[in-house]
């Protein structure tokens, strides 16, 4: 399994590096939105695999497209315009599954949660790239990102022993934890020295500590997830990793963070 890890991991570090130094925007968002159709098709069968037939899921493929598309070209009224439309269809598509028991029909929430979860938060990746030095912020946000869920893996592995959410992910520890979010600083700072040097260091401790907790929050919410459905891996697609929602949930949640205290701080 390490074997197939390191390998999965070396070959994404390459094809991402190769196209941050060769492909134009448009060549990340369309990375950006394979991405999220893959990983929302593997949560619509964690978040719908117990439900009753239910077209919500299918239509939530054309809406995150046209959601990121929003995204890339910066048209923050089409972005509202999208997530407001959705929202009525599926409410609309709802009333025909209304049941007999008086209950409220949850698809609506799972579908219109999918669509903010993955590809809303994942296209904030769209926005640094695009910003000055943005493939730069990029590498410092996915080296962050990675270095975490590596240290943390790793540590908790040999040197875990105090269980940090044993009722969500009972392997994870707060050692792994701790050297996960120490992975992310040191990772985030070797960025800063070979790409990012005009930043300062009070502004990069921030962003990676940021990102380290929020990527780790979102590791575990999506453990969460699964636990609830009663899967192991949100699919199979990557050896040694699983789904591609498993290799990104710390991406989803640690994305949106790092655009804001780039923009703001």
């Amino acid at each position: 399994m390490h074997v197939k890890r390191i390998i999965t991991g070396a070959t994404g570090i390459l094809f991402i590096v190769f196209m941050m130094e060769y492909g134009a925007d448009i060549i990340f968002a369309a990375f950006i939105a394979t991405a999220s159709l893959i990983a929302l098709y593997e949560y619509n069968k964690i978040a719908f695999n117990k439900s009753n037939f239910t077209p919500l899921p299918a239509t939530s493929y054309p809406i995150a497209l046209a959601l990121i598309y929003g995204i890339y070209i910066k048209n923050m009224q089409l972005v509202l315009f999208i997530i407001t439309f959705n929202l009525f269809i599926s409410a609309f598509i709802s009333l025909f599954g209304y049941n007999k028991d008086n209950k409220l029909d949850n698809t609506v929430i799972k579908q219109v949660f999918g669509l903010i979860y993955i590809p809303l938060f994942l296209s904030f990746a769209i926005l640094i790239r695009s910003a000055d030095n943005g493939a730069a912020w990029i590498y410092l946000l996915l080296a962050a990102v990675f270095a975490g869920d590596t240290g943390a893996f790793y540590a908790g592995s040999y040197l875990g022993r105090n269980k940090l959410a044993p009722l969500v992910s009972p392997n994870k520890t707060i050692e792994g934890s701790a050297a996960g979010l120490i992975s992310s600083i040191c990772a985030g700072f070797l960025i800063r020295y070979f790409f990012l040097p005009d930043i300062s260091w009070q502004k990069c401790l921030i962003i990676c500590i940021l990102i380290g907790i929020a990527g780790q929050i979102g590791d575990l919410f999506e453990s969460m997830l699964k636990r609830s459905a009663g899967v192991k891996d949100s699919g199979n697609i990557l050896p040694g990793h699983g789904g591609v929602l498993d290799r990104i949930d710390a991406l989803l949640f640690a994305s949106p963070f790092a655009y804001f205290t780039i923009k703001f701080f």
